[in-house]
């Protein structure tokens, strides 16, 4: 899998596909000081984290100088992922644990990604606002939108509305229900043919 997810984005330049291509090495060296990523995870590293990452580049081509909000960002995703792909667009990756925002900043250090700004701190003490707040499931959505729906601006930039663009899996029907008539979701199966991303969706709900 190190380079097959490459075919689902045909687009890249050789430097973005170069940065890539350097993040298993990167976080297999970091991951044997400081665990963020499991075992079972580091065996799948590509599909498990960047491509599922890169999901969220299937529903929206961020325009240059647009802001995201990466929380409960762990070791780097989706943000990492996304920053190499969107290099004109602002990436703040948020995380309230030491050591995962440790390995963000060498990832981002190593590959010079120059948009990209880690930051530990909870997510209720983040107060600045940006267009797009993005995150990999880190609680159920409802809670999700109570914490981070504070930090994003009016003033949309892109063809989606602002808002909130969350990576989840399983059956979302009951978690969603009071979103039911504003909320967007893609099946990620629609992109990738993956059987890991059978259940994996994208849920968007402007703000």
């Amino acid at each position: 899998m190190s380079e097959d997810f490459l075919r689902y984005f045909p687009d890249l330049t050789a430097g973005q596909t170069e940065k890539l291509l350097a993040l298993k090495e990167i976080y297999a060296r970091w991951n044997s000081m400081i665990n963020v990523i499991s075992r079972k995870d580091m065996d799948q590293f590509y599909l498990h984290h960047v491509l599922h990452s890169l999901a969220i580049a299937k529903v929206i081509r961020f325009t240059p100088g647009t802001s995201i909000l990466d929380v409960g960002t762990g070791g780097g995703f989706p943000g990492i992922p996304l920053s190499i792909i969107f290099p004109d667009s602002e990436f703040t990756l948020l995380d309230s644990i030491e050591k995962k925002i440790k390995v963000v900043n060498a990832v981002k250090d190593e590959l010079g990604l120059l948009n990209v700004k880690p930051v530990r701190k909870r997510a209720e003490e983040e107060k600045e606002r940006f267009h797009f707040v993005i995150s990999r499931a880190v609680t159920s959505f409802g809670e999700f939108v109570k914490l981070s729906r504070k930090n994003i601006h009016s003033g949309s930039v892109n063809e989606l509305r602002n808002g909130i663009l969350y990576l989840k899996g399983g059956d979302l029907t009951e978690e969603l229900k009071m979103y039911a008539d504003r909320v967007k979701i893609w099946d990620i199966s629609s992109f990738f043919d993956e059987s890991f991303f059978e259940t994996k969706k994208i849920v968007y709900l402007p703000v």
